[in-house]
């Protein structure tokens, strides 16, 4: 996904340069996106009965993204970020303990925040109907994970487990995708593709991020 995402930023930035000489100044100063967003969440864990496999799984979070820009030139803008998904699950699983293994179950109910700028690049011409583009992002991720309804066998000790965690890092978008015009005031985000990753606890989590909704100019 991470080498899709930039092929995607080439191919936006080769666009830039193959239109570089054009002298027109017929393009949109403002956009603003409202769509769905999809975050492929490097999460660590996975809702299976066996323990050995609650490590390096992915999460489907489920959320909104939405970006405004403003160009200060037809090809190159600076922009804002705002992206919220989340996650409902139930994990069941067995634990090891001593004399044989004991069972462990709770829900849990996760979020992640994306709060983002940087430079969009992107042909803005009005007259333009497939506008690739690439963008560029940093600023922070904020994460919360609330755990509910933990029941324990006798054998083991959950004390302190149920609460919420949350923490807040450095972030990052990079990639792009694709608009298509659908009238003067309207495009179409047929997609959005980025590399999201997430600096939380001297880690960082490589997520990946899709997006779909629509673009008004």
């Amino acid at each position: 996904m991470y080498k899709f995402a930039m092929a995607i930023f080439f191919a936006a930035f080769s666009g830039v340069a193959a239109f570089a000489q054009t002298t027109s100044t017929d393009y949109k100063k403002a956009e603003v996106f409202v769509g769905y967003s999809n975050n492929q969440v490097d999460t660590g864990v996975s809702p299976n009965d066996d323990f050995s496999d609650l490590v390096d799984d992915r999460e489907s979070f489920h959320g909104f993204n939405v970006s405004g820009v403003y160009n200060f030139s037809r090809y190159l803008g600076v922009k804002a970020d705002v992206s919220g998904t989340y996650n409902k699950k139930e994990y069941d699983f067995a634990v090891p303990v001593t004399g044989g293994t004991g069972n462990v179950s709770f829900d849990t109910d996760s979020s992640l925040y994306n709060f983002l700028g940087g430079i969009q690049i992107k042909d803005n011409a009005s007259t333009s109907r497939l506008k690739p583009f690439a963008h560029i992002l940093a600023g922070a991720g904020h994460g919360r994970v609330k755990v509910n309804n933990v029941n324990c066998d006798i054998t083991v000790d959950c004390t302190g487990f149920s609460g919420t965690s949350s923490e807040t890092g450095l972030a990052g978008a990079f990639g792009g995708g694709l608009d298509i015009k659908l009238t003067d005031r309207i495009d179409l985000r047929a997609i959005q593709i980025d590399y999201n990753p997430i600096r939380f606890d001297n880690a960082t989590t490589h997520n990946v991020r899709f997006g779909i909704g629509l673009v008004f100019k």
